[in-house]
């Protein structure tokens, strides 16, 4: 009878239990089961890297920083300000160079300095205007809004980077930086 049972519970019986060696029907369940799906066949929606949301969260120094570019820019999310900053600080890590460019990212946090270092520098660094003109190429956007979008993420990199680091940045950099990051351009007289 042991092996009559074993081979019965080997068996695939639907709607039938065991019941003293013996297959008894079941009564139909009231509450449908859910069908099983296995987890390759669900989809996630396609995000590209552009719009991809972060995979931890920030840093407080980043969100701090964050925080002053959207008031600075007076930007609705924060979503959009991070989007700023980032551009702004790829586009600068294409322009800076040596020591100033190690000392910057050592005064940015963690996550803006990443954005910075992991671009290569131009060998042509591109003037204030052009750089403007550069970002907006890259992004479609008007040469207003990416103004508005470099002074925003510039005024909190000067903050950051302060005084002394800033006006080493301005000496290295080609003409326009200086009014991108609020602060006069000064030059000699011919």
């Amino acid at each position: 009878m042991l092996s009559t049972l074993a081979e019965a519970a080997d068996e695939d019986l639907p709607g039938q239990i065991l019941l003293f060696g013996r297959p008894q029907p079941t009564r139909p369940s009231r509450t449908p089961v859910p069908e099983h799906r296995p987890q390759q066949e669900r989809q996630s929606p396609v995000i590209s890297d552009r719009q991809a949301p972060p995979q931890q969260p920030y840093g407080t120094a980043y969100q701090q920083m964050l925080a002053k570019v959207r008031y600075e820019g007076a930007y609705p999310t924060r979503e959009r300000a991070d989007e700023a900053v980032r551009l702004v600080l790829a586009g600068l890590g294409r322009q800076l160079t040596g020591d100033e460019r190690v000392d910057l990212a050592a005064c940015l946090p963690l996550e803006a300095a990443r954005v910075l270092t992991e671009q290569i520098p131009d060998p042509q660094p591109l003037t204030g205007w052009s750089f403007v003109k550069d970002l907006a190429a890259r992004t479609g956007a008007s040469l207003a809004t990416t103004r508005w979008d470099t002074g925003s993420v510039f005024c909190a990199v000067a903050a950051c980077a302060g005084p002394d680091l800033l006006t080493r940045i301005l000496h290295q950099l080609p003409t326009g930086y200086a009014l991108l990051f609020g602060r006069a351009e000064l030059t000699q007289a011919a």
